[in-house]
This record gives C-alpha cells, sequence and structure tokens, in this order.
C-alpha cells in the first residue's frame, strides 16, 4: 500500500464513543451512498469498544447496502488516526479505482 488511509477524500467524519451512534452512521452512509468519497469514523482507544464499532460498522454498512440493492463493492482500512482515536476509512471500489488506487 504506497498511500495511508488518512490521506483518502471522505465527505463526512463520524465521531462515535460508544456503540448508541454506530447505528446512526450507518443509516446514514448506506442513505447517501459510497459514490466518490467515502467516510472515517472515529472510535476510542478503548480496544473492546473500539471492536464493537468496527464490527457494528463493517457489518452494518454490508448488509444496509444488500438491503437497498447498492453496490457492496466497498473497502475499508483501520488505523490508529491519534493519541486518542482509532479510525476506519470506509469508500466504494468504484471510487478508490477513480483515484488510481
Amino acid at each position: 500500500m504506497d498511500f495511508h488511509p488518512r490521506d483518502l477524500p471522505v465527505s463526512k467524519t463520524y465521531d462515535l464513543m460508544d456503540e448508541g451512534g454506530a447505528q446512526a452512521a450507518i443509516v446514514d452512509m448506506v442513505g447517501s451512498g459510497f459514490g466518490k468519497d467515502g467516510y472515517r469514523v472515529l472510535m476510542p482507544k478503548e480496544e473492546k469498544t473500539a471492536k464493537r464499532i468496527g464490527y457494528m460498522v463493517t457489518t452494518g454498512v454490508t448488509h444496509g447496502l444488500r438491503q437497498k440493492n447498492k453496490d457492496r463493492n466497498i473497502r475499508y482500512w483501520t488505523y490508529h488516526h491519534d493519541k486518542d482515536h482509532y479510525a476506519i476509512v470506509l469508500i466504494g471500489a468504484a471510487a478508490l479505482s477513480k483515484l488510481g488506487f
């Protein structure tokens, strides 16, 4: 990988401190679609909470796209965003190929 996920274009960043906000973020992402930009989800550095949020987001987005018969070819990366957050960047494969990756 010759880029860092932090450098990918995102249209919106979700700062989720617990599992409660994950469902609203999923609904928003699925509703908006994965056309030309991606989405970033920030999670706390608490490992157990971050794993739950990450699992909810990745499976929820895939399930939501399948329910709406939209393209489910989504790429995502999880990384250390800063000293307080992990992050997931989700972007559609078509948008990623347009960027040259």
